[in-house]
């Protein structure tokens, strides 16, 4: 095929005559600093990386649309719901969580799974994971938890110990711990495992009725996981293998698609839940909240180009549109501040003008004005003050969020010890197979033994105050592994 390219240019639009020789005086010369076309490659060049997300930092995007099939309106006055066969377009991120952006995809770690709606009343970003809990339930605790995921701060590695004391000292971690040891903890890509927006929100219908949800994404390419040693392949051949299947899988026709369900609490049940409906370290049975259809997700399309549709794909759960609101969720509550303001850090005060993170399907009039990378009009010269007289854009009384009533002392509430245990024991009796305790007991073991002695003892009493059973098959594979070392050793 042969090619007509364009002339090349600098950053400023100018044309350039020779691209493969620095100016210098003489062949053998120094460079002339009026070399403005090598001024203007290297000066980019030294600026081109920015700051990477503190978490979910490695991952995949992709784009399609969401689509209605079944009437929720009674719940909600969202628009994205307002008919049966309306489309909706989406981008949808996917990650791991606690390793750097050239990570392994195929590291045991829960998956980021984030959907950015783009609506005609503004966009809407519903955060989650593959998993419909978390670690803790007060968001006091994310950055310590998330510290003691990372790097020890002396060694500069992945430290077992700092992930047991953590663990072992903080007993609500425990139901996601066990979730992150099952077979589900590694799946076989993005498109093989089921998404969560995991927090409880609120769902308010055109008569200003409200309920709480919760909301859910099920594969409908089926689950599929991989087990730690092909895992662990994988990640020293082909570290990048979750990018490349749902990349290629796009690329190829097949797109992915994942069925998009609700679970709705009404405010009176959540009065007399046994549970504190707003814990995000546990979940609604579905015996008694069943999954009730939504829609449907389709990813349709790759990113043109990575960085600027992927690394600058920001969302932020405050992003709600009418018809969604938060619920007293306080992992919610504190993540409404802080998706927002990591974005403002790491892409600027104006992160919401980049194209794929704009709300395209409305017009913005606020009075936000100036700051760095202004790339629109800056609203011209609209007054940028309110309230003004001069035709300013007004506040309406019809997008109000409902009313609701609370009344409490005000305090540093200790939530540590509320119920830790039973959902689990019910995970571990009634939800796992009797081989898939076994490959539990025996990941976390696998794990748990590069920590010291007394950390292995306290995370083993720790475990059987959820189950007996748990707690013994973790200290008996703990020991089959100390004597496999033993006899090891014994043979050299």
């Amino acid at each position: 095929m042969r090619w007509d390219p364009e002339v090349l240019t600098t950053s400023s639009g100018s044309p350039i005559g020779d691209k493969l020789n620095s100016l210098t005086a003489g062949p053998r010369g120094p460079l002339l600093l009026q070399d403005a076309v090598f001024l203007d490659e290297m000066a980019h060049f030294n600026r081109e990386r920015i700051p990477e997300r503190v978490v979910h930092a490695k991952g995949a995007a992709a784009f399609g649309y969401f689509e209605v099939t079944h009437d929720i309106t009674r719940y909600t006055k969202a628009k994205v719901f307002s008919e049966i066969g309306k489309r909706t377009p989406i981008a949808v991120r996917f990650s791991t969580v606690a390793g750097e952006s050239g990570s392994a995809d195929t590291v045991r770690d829960p998956r980021g799974f984030a959907v950015k709606f783009y609506t005609e009343d503004g966009n809407w970003d519903l955060t989650g994971n593959n998993t419909p809990i978390f670690f803790v339930r007060d968001p006091i605790m994310f950055p310590h938890f998330i510290h003691s995921q990372k790097r020890n701060p002396t060694t500069h590695q992945k430290d077992p110990d700092m992930f047991w004391d953590f663990v072992t000292l903080r007993h609500e971690t425990i139901h996601q711990i066990t979730f992150l040891f099952t077979d589900r903890g590694i799946p076989d890509g993005f498109r093989h495992m089921n998404g969560y927006g995991s927090h409880t929100f609120k769902l308010v219908n055109a008569t200003g009725e409200a309920v709480y949800c919760k909301f859910h994404y099920k594969t409908d390419q089926g689950i599929k996981n991989l087990c730690p040693k092909a895992a662990a392949e994988l990640a020293g051949s082909e570290p990048d293998y979750s990018l490349r299947d749902l990349y290629n899988a796009i690329a190829d026709g097949r797109y992915p698609t994942w069925t998009f369900y609700i679970q709705v609490m009404t405010f009176a049940q959540a009065e007399t839940f046994r549970w504190n409906p707003f814990d995000l370290t546990k979940v609604w049975p579905q015996g008694e909240y069943p999954l009730i259809p939504v829609g449907k997700l389709t990813l349709n399309r790759n990113a043109v180009n990575y960085f600027a549709e992927v690394e600058q794909l920001a969302f932020d759960p405050a992003s709600m549109p009418p018809g969604i609101e938060p619920s007293p969720d306080k992992m919610l509550q504190g993540r409404l501040f802080g998706y927002a303001d990591t974005h403002r850090y790491r892409l600027g005060a104006n992160y919401r003008q980049i194209p794929v993170n704009c709300p395209y399907r409305t017009r913005v009039q606020n009075y936000h004005r100036d700051g760095f990378m202004t790339v629109s009009d800056n609203q011209g010269g609209a007054p940028n003050y309110f309230p003004n007289s001069f035709g300013g854009p007004e506040d309406d009384k019809m997008y109000l969020q409902s009313r609701y009533q609370v009344s409490s002392d005000v305090a540093r509430y200790n939530t540590a010890d509320d119920d830790n245990y039973s959902q689990l024991a019910q995970f571990w009796t009634k939800v796992l197979k009797p081989e898939e305790r076994s490959r539990l007991a025996s990941n976390v073991a696998e794990h748990l033994q590069a920590a010291q002695q007394f950390l292995r003892e306290r995370a083993v009493q720790l475990l059987t105050r959820v189950h007996v059973d748990y707690g013994n098959a973790v200290r008996e594979a703990l020991e089959k592994l100390k004597n496999q070392k033993i006899d090891s050793q014994s043979k050299l």
